[in-house]
Order: C-alpha cells, then structure tokens, then sequence
C-alpha cells in the first residue's frame, strides 16, 4: 500500500456562527464546536485512507476561549499518526472576529479514527509520510498519546475485572 504525506488529506474548514449556535451563556455551544472538530478530522481520516471511516475516540479537547455569534470558525485538521487501521488526527479550532481581524485560538482535540472495509471491519490505512520536523514532531508526540491511550484501557478492563487493583 503506498503511503501518503499529511499535506495530501489536510483540511481547512470555514464556518460563520450565528444566533442558533449559541448556548445560554450567549456563548457559541461547544457541541457545536465539537460536530465541527469531529467532520473535519472524519474528512482528513476518509482523504487519507480513501475508505469509509469512523471516530473510535476523542483523546483530548481543551477549549481555552470562547466564540461568539458573527465569529468565523476556522477549523484546521491534519493527520498526526497512522496505525495498521487507525489514525489520529490533530485539530486545530480558531475563532476571527472578522470586523477587526483578531484571532483567537479556541480549541485544540485529538481524535482516533478507524477505517472500514465494505463488511463495516477495521480496514488497513496507507501509512504516513513525514515531510517535515514538525510532522515528525506531532507524530512522536502521537505514538506517545497512543501509548498512554493503550495504558489506561489495559488498566480500565483490569480494574472492571478486579475492582480491588483500583480502589
């Protein structure tokens, strides 16, 4: 399977939020937000592998500024990490006040996403070419998550095993 670079399935998505993405606090909702982030990485996820894909997991989502109403979403996605049938992506959220220009970093999330064959079975995915020293960069730094990941769910089943080993 030949391999593809992480500039072959990189999105960059625009959305303009109005009245009806707002939550109480006037604020735009961050399920709004995360629908946002998890199209964008599903969309890096299927360019990539060229095959119908799934999120398997949210790894991480911090959101450090808020985003009003008549603020331009800019959502940027780019793949971090192949596996055998999994991938995790990278998003980066930004809010642009477009009267003024400024913009703000919202939120940034790392999403695992598997790829299926037409049976609806993990499928295998092209691995990834590194370009770059920040490619390499945020692909150590993936396998590092990916290790972590892998941890805390052997320690999760151990603990529903014996919930004692947990306490």
């Amino acid at each position: 399977m030949q391999g593809k670079t992480v500039r072959e399935s990189r999105v960059i998505l625009s959305h303009l939020m109005l009245p009806e993405d707002t939550n109480p606090a006037g604020n735009v909702h961050g399920g709004v937000i995360m629908k946002y982030i998890d199209n964008a990485a599903g969309v890096v996820a299927v360019r990539h592998a060229r095959k119908l894909c799934v999120t398997a997991s949210v790894d991480r989502l911090d959101f450090f500024n808020p985003v009003f109403i008549g603020n331009l979403l800019i959502i940027k996605a780019s793949m971090n990490m192949v596996g055998s049938t999994s991938a995790e992506i990278g998003v980066r959220v930004e809010a642009e006040d477009v009267l003024t220009g400024e913009i703000r970093h919202v939120v940034s999330a790392y999403l695992t996403f598997v790829a299926l064959d037409d049976k609806m079975k993990p499928s295998p995915m092209p691995p990834l070419i590194l370009e770059n020293k920040d490619e390499e960069r945020r692909n150590r730094e993936a396998k590092d998550r990916h290790r972590v990941r892998i941890a805390e769910k052997q320690k999760e089943k151990a603990c529903q095993k014996n919930p004692d080993l947990c306490a």
